[in-house]
């Protein structure tokens, strides 16, 4: 004879003692209930916590909430209780969750460490050029996502350094703006697809030459310019939603051109924007215009031509996911991709994917830092659709560099508890 033990009817059909247990203790905590009442002696507190805890639970449900003292004598931790509250006794069926609990009058700090640590000091430049549009940023401007940028990110950089015209620009890209330091800086571009020019860089500038390709009529040899720029000065250009380098702007330069969706002050360079900056980071020469036959009639096509294309829904690897609870910052895991990269540009540029965002999909990696493996410049290209979440591009960052966070507590002795919830069902064994 044969026979088999079968889980109890509550194991079996009822709730989850203990996933329970521990969301009601941080629900709790999240409304400030747990930490006013744990470290105080007003019987109207715990009152006021019995009628949550009830509220929280379903009826079939009974608890024990204990509250535990923390000492600490010659480096062993002890526990003693000091509270406890219950609206019943258990049956053997029962499971508990446990939280640690801060007083109120704690204070928390972090101190970021600082990228480059105190070997080498990063300027961190971002773009917030008031001379200029944003595309693919819908709901914001560039200049607010600079501001955004700007509160997420310089707490982890000794110097922080707005670029507020695309005068500014031009001379962050001749190395004289006599602000923060130029080699080995990050550049953050947080005006989507499109990127300020100065005005010097256009058709009719002084400086057209390296801005402008006067046989195709296109400004992609300004972003071949920054691409070598990116390489000379060794930068990580951070480009934080869409097609990189799509679109030129500049509100004056363009005041008559737009960007076929009513954007004035753009000028629309296409995919010829992102590859020609490919080539200046790989040391290429520009000139990589063809003349082909290809869907159907004869075009010209620049190098590649174009190489992002949509994935659809991407989740974040396992890594990112980590860090996201280290650096505070919690963006969706899932998000959708428009605008991924192949994988082979690392081959076909001398790149090397670092500190990938997603999971790679169908060949193609929606967010990720492609550093040069000569060690010259690197690119951050997030390629997701809009509305841009600036915290991805602000996560693959600091993924790419990994600057450790130290965090205090401030506080009196005796300024944390445990607590545990005991949860049983009645009508069970």
């Amino acid at each position: 004879t044969q026979f088999a033990v079968l889980p109890s009817s509550s194991q079996a059909f009822g709730t989850d003692l203990g996933k329970l247990a521990q969301s009601t203790l941080e629900t709790l905590d999240a409304q400030g209930v747990l930490s006013e009442t744990v470290f105080s002696d007003d019987a109207d507190a715990w009152g006021d916590l019995q009628k949550a805890l009830s509220a929280s639970l379903p009826v079939n449900v009974v608890y024990n909430l204990s509250v535990y003292n923390i000492s600490t004598t010659n480096g062993v931790v002890s526990y003693h209780l000091s509270d406890s509250i219950s609206d019943s006794s258990f049956g053997v069926d029962s499971d508990s969750g446990s939280l640690l609990v801060a007083s109120p009058d704690v204070t928390f700090t972090q101190d970021p460490e600082k990228v480059g640590g105190e070997s080498t000091e990063i300027t961190l430049y971002i773009l917030n050029c008031s001379d200029a549009n944003g595309w693919w940023v819908t709901g914001y401007t560039g200049q607010s996502l600079a501001a955004d940028f700007y509160d997420f990110l310089s707490p982890y950089f000794t110097n922080t350094v707005l670029i507020n015209t695309t005068a500014q620009f031009e001379l962050l890209l001749e190395d004289s703006l006599g602000e923060g330091n130029v080699q080995n800086a990050v550049v953050v571009n947080p005006f989507g697809e499109t990127v300020p020019i100065p005005h010097s860089y256009t058709q009719y500038g002084t400086q057209s030459g390296e801005g402008y390709y006067v046989t195709r009529d296109s400004h992609s040899m300004f972003c071949y310019t920054l691409g070598s720029l990116t390489r000379q000065y060794n930068w990580t250009w951070v480009s934080i939603v869409g097609y990189p380098l799509y679109y030129v702007s500049n509100t004056a330069s363009f005041s008559n051109s737009d960007n076929g969706y009513g954007i004035y002050g753009m000028d629309q360079v296409g995919y010829s924007g992102l590859n020609a900056f490919l080539r200046g980071l790989d040391g290429e020469d520009y000139d990589a215009w063809e003349y082909v036959y290809l869907n159907g009639y004869w075009q010209w096509i620049y190098d590649r031509g174009s190489i992002a294309t949509e994935v659809g829904v991407v989740h974040f690897t396992d890594t990112a996911l980590d860090l996201c609870n280290y650096y505070g910052l919690y963006p969706s895991p899932y998000q959708t991709a428009t605008r991924a990269l192949p994988q082979d540009i690392e081959d076909d540029y001398h790149l090397t994917l670092s500190a990938p965002i997603f999971e790679i999909k169908n060949g193609y990696n929606a967010g990720a830092t492609y550093a040069h493996q000569d060690g010259s410049g690197a690119l951050t290209a997030i390629g997701l659709t809009r509305i841009p979440d600036i915290r991805v591009a602000a996560l693959g960052l600091l993924m790419y560099y990994n600057p450790a966070v130290y965090r205090s507590e401030f506080g009196a002795s005796g300024t944390s508890s445990l607590v545990t919830l005991q949860l049983g069902q009645q009508g069970g064994t």
